[in-house]
Formats: C-alpha cells, sequence, structure tokens
C-alpha cells in the first residue's frame, strides 16, 4: 500500500488594499498622536503600538498575478494555498512561496533507443504540462521541474521500445507503428506520462513526438529497403492494371468482332500490351511486313 499523499489545501486571504488602508490609518494615527504629544507612558506606549500594528499589517502584504499561487508556510508547517489573484494580505508570520501555475514546454531532447524490433532509431517530443497540485509539487519531491526532465525522458524511452519504427514484412496493416501511428503513440505517450507525474502533482496537457528517425548507422540501409518496398507495390499496381486494360482491349474485340483471334494470336497480343504497359521507358513500335507466322 502506497503512502498517501499531501493534497493541496485552499487558503483564502484577506484583501490586500483594504488591509493597506488599515495599515497606514494605524501609522497615521500613532505618528499624530506622537507629534500632538501623549500624556504619560501609557499614551506613549499606546501610540508606538499603533504604529507597530500598522507595520505589522503592512508586513503581510503580498502581490499574486494571475496563474500564480503563493505555498504558505507557518513555522515549517503547510498551512495552505492562496491561488487569488492581485494585492492579499496573510499573516506576516506566513512564508509564501510562490509557485507557477501556467503551462509550460518541454522540448526533449533527440534520443537514441531501440524500438520494438531492436532498431536503433532517433526520437525526440514535446510535452505541454503544468503544476496542478501545488502541495504535491512542492512537498512530495526535491525540485519537480528536475523531476518532470527526468521522468519524460523515461517515460520517452518506454514507449519508443513498446512499438516498431515502420510495419515489417509479415506484420499486418492494423499493428500500431512509430511512424504509422502518430495519434495513437501521441496517447500511448501522454498516458504514461501522466502515470509518472502524478506524484509531483503535474498535469499533461499534449504530447507530440517531434522528430523520428532510424539512427545514422542504418539509416542508408532502411531507405534502400523502403525505396525496394515502393517499388514493388508500384510494381504490382502496374501489372493489375496492365492485366484489366488487356483484358478490356480482349474483351471489346471480341464483342465488336472487329477482328477473330485464334490462342496464338490472342497469346501474342497479350505479351505486347504487356510490354507496352508495363515497362518503365518509351517502347519503339516494330512492323510486320509479314503474317504472324512467317
Amino acid at each position: 500500500m502506497s503512502r498517501p499523499l499531501r493534497a493541496e489545501q485552499p487558503h483564502h486571504s484577506a484583501n490586500g488594499y483594504a488591509m493597506t488602508l488599515v495599515g497606514v490609518g494605524l501609522i497615521a494615527f500613532g505618528l499624530f498622536s506622537l507629534v500632538r504629544g501623549v500624556a504619560g507612558i501609557a499614551g506613549l506606549l499606546i501610540a508606538l503600538a499603533l504604529i507597530g500594528a500598522g507595520v505589522f499589517m503592512l508586513a503581510g502584504l503580498y502581490m499574486l498575478q494571475p496563474n500564480t499561487a503563493a505555498i504558505l508556510l507557518l513555522f515549517g508547517q503547510y498551512r495552505g494555498t492562496d491561488r487569488s489573484e492581485g494585492l492579499r494580505w496573510a499573516n506576516p508570520f506566513l512564508v509564501g512561496r510562490k509557485m507557477s501555475l501556467r503551462a509550460r514546454n518541454l522540448n526533449m531532447p533527440t534520443l537514441k533507443v531501440n524500438d520494438r524490433r531492436g532498431n536503433p532509431v532517433e526520437i525526440a517530443a514535446a510535452v505541454v504540462w503544468r503544476v496542478r497540485d501545488t502541495a504535491q509539487a512542492m512537498f512530495e519531491v526535491d525540485d519537480y521541474e528536475m523531476f518532470v526532465k527526468v521522468q519524460a525522458e523515461a517515460a520517452l524511452r518506454h514507449v519508443a521500445s513498446q512499438y516498431a519504427y515502420d510495419h515489417g514484412e509479415a506484420a499486418e496493416g492494423s499493428e500500431i507503428t512509430l511512424r504509422g501511428s502518430i495519434d495513437e503513440v501521441a496517447a500511448a505517450l501522454k498516458a504514461e506520462l501522466q502515470a509518472r507525474f502524478n506524484d509531483a502533482g503535474v498535469e499533461v496537457l499534449d504530447a507530440k513526438l517531434t522528430h523520428l528517425a532510424y539512427a545514422p548507422e542504418i539509416a542508408q540501409v532502411m531507405l534502400r529497403r523502403q525505396q525496394a518496398e515502393a517499388i514493388i507495390s508500384a510494381r504490382q499496381k502496374i501489372v493489375q492494371g496492365a492485366v484489366s486494360m488487356v483484358e478490356a482491349a480482349l474483351k471489346g474485340l471480341s464483342e465488336r468482332e472487329i477482328v477473330n483471334l485464334d490462342d496464338e494470336r490472342k497469346a501474342a497480343m497479350v505479351s505486347n500490351l504487356l510490354v507496352v504497359l508495363c515497362s518503365d521507358k518509351d517502347t519503339q513500335p516494330i512492323l510486320n511486313a509479314g503474317t504472324l507466322y512467317n
């Protein structure tokens, strides 16, 4: 059973402008009493007490910008987090540590990892994150920003090792790959990051791959393989189209009774049409002055 994590507690601070007026008023009244003259030691002590109270009130003022929180500690004990905006006031004995709640970008450096098939690949990602729970970010980890960087690198390495870079020769088309399933990989990376960031009170807003390539030592080999696969795929489509065109030509000649062809002439016609349609170079026609058999 894991230990309970410290959760954020809201702290309701007072309006800083009103407390400023109170503090200034106390100081002004105390100085006025001293200037006008006070009767006896009791009056002097009261005037000094008013000035001290005014200074004490002004010492508790602090400013918070939008999307900024103040973590308040009283002699080392966590008392709450103030998320209010503007000029605020709290007990001057409280020590406030400000923390940004804005979204931040983490542009991860390019990492060299092995994919599911053991091929070395280079991969990088950009992560958008922000602090969700200030108490966890401050007290559960030593440095939450460094924690995010280290865990993000570990998550990216783990996700990259779970998928192949590209489809293999015997792989099915539904296989999730780093290159062909960008959205699925990004969703898996985001889920992995969120699971690792939960203890630090950090929320992952978005995670996307920014760089993906084979490592330099195998890049040329894999490029030739991809080129070969592309050529084979193109040839297959060309042959399928050529067969369909030859079939349509023979069917049209037969239905319209333009010319009657025996099996040998049909074979010669099919051979010639396939050469013309499947060749990757311009064909040169050769006129036959005789017949097919001479």
